[in-house]
């Protein structure tokens, strides 16, 4: 079975045809080389061809080119063998071409958006804080406590972080909670008996005003309530409760106590602590129940008068000692007179009490071999 030879007028133009075809894998191929580090020869053909100063041919005249082409290879395959003229492509034509290609490639290169790779390293733990900064900060009035914010005055408490056990660190002006020798309160034991001068009572109904202020109950008196010891006058100025008792008697703790502080006209403190255990109920404690605000900080006046006198047990024997105030600031220098006779409160009394504060008593201190006295 025989085949018709090529026609001689059809070669030309396939033959151009595969060159362009075979230029423009190459120019691809190459393209696709110089970007991966490949060194394959069309790659280094189309990069060699890139180094070319590419000439700027216009988009329609490259078309019409192509199109005139095309008609020529029509015309060549519907005319009779040996009229038709062959339509053949230059190779300057081809290299305007390939030029023109390697162009679009890199354009298309240029306009592809970049990704950039964001490293995200961790964020760096804070340092730990030196002793030395600590001390430092502690000088500056800043707290040094572990578990506490630092750059300022804290709240003091009676459980947890602002404890007792940390009340020096929380304010320069607390130091002595921690490095004071007089400190109250104590328990009471092994004192000295003699014959104590009686305290001069001159207490006299007076208007009172009832608070919370956020660690105890306490009760504002006006003036004109005054105790008299050594011949040293001293003004009632308000009392509040603790509970249980912070002052023990031979180690035994009671129910709760109530701190009368009196000030002197030098501002020297007397404080009276009258032993409140359960019993019958009392009715001066009663009359500062009934006067408990709806809100913490909040001042309430009572409607009647206050007889401070309905406060003290019948027996007004007492043990004394020089300590000092049991709540921050802590200062020394403040004379204690522990009444020796407790008084009663009822069990609802002190249950009432218990729902604001069912703790807030300072840890007994060291007595430090002061001298207690109790009186006969």
């Amino acid at each position: 079975m025989s085949s018709t030879p090529p026609s001689p007028t059809r070669s030309p133009l396939r033959a151009a045809r595969i060159l362009l075809l075979t230029a423009a894998v190459g120019v691809s191929f190459g393209s696709w080389a110089n970007d991966h580090g490949g060194d394959h020869a069309s790659g280094a053909q189309g990069a060699a061809a890139s180094q070319d100063e590419p000439k700027v041919i216009a988009k329609d005249s490259l078309k019409r080119k192509m199109a005139a082409g095309k008609a020529a290879e029509t015309s060549a395959a519907s005319a009779p063998s040996g009229k038709a003229e062959p339509t053949s492509v230059s190779m300057a034509e081809l290299r305007d071409l390939i030029d023109q290609k390697i162009a679009e490639v890199r354009a298309k290169q240029a306009a592809a958006p970049a990704v950039k790779i964001i490293n995200k390293s961790p964020k760096p733990r804070p340092a730990a804080i030196s002793s030395q900064v600590r001390q430092t900060m502690a000088a500056h009035g800043a707290a040094a406590v572990p578990g506490l914010p630092v750059g300022h005055d804290l709240h003091w408490e009676y459980t947890g972080a602002a404890g007792p056990q940390s009340w020096g660190q929380l304010n320069p002006e607390f130091k002595a909670c921690n490095t004071g020798t007089r400190q109250s309160p104590i328990d009471i034991r092994d004192g000295i008996k003699v014959q104590l001068e009686p305290i001069q009572f001159d207490y006299r109904p007076t208007p009172f005003r009832v608070i919370d202020n956020g660690h105890t109950v306490q009760v504002n008196l006006d003036a004109g309530n005054n105790i008299t010891v050594s011949g040293r006058r001293y003004e009632l100025v308000q009392f509040h409760f603790h509970r249980p008792s912070e002052e023990r008697i031979n180690g035994r703790q009671y129910e709760m106590v109530a701190h009368l502080v009196h000030k002197d006209a030098q501002g020297r403190l007397a404080v009276i602590a009258v032993l409140l255990d359960q019993g019958k109920e009392h009715p001066m404690v009663q009359l500062v129940w009934n006067s408990l605000p709806l809100e913490k900080s909040i001042e309430q006046a009572s409607p009647v008068m206050l007889d401070m006198n309905l406060m003290l047990p019948e027996q007004r024997q007492y043990y004394t000692y020089m300590g000092s105030l049991t709540t921050p600031p802590c200062t020394e220098g403040v004379l204690w007179l522990v009444m020796k006779q407790p008084a009663t409160l009822s069990p609802y009394q002190a249950s009432v009490f218990s729902r604001l504060y069912a703790n807030n008593a300072r840890p007994v201190q060291s007595a430090s071999g002061r001298m207690i006295k109790e009186g006969q």
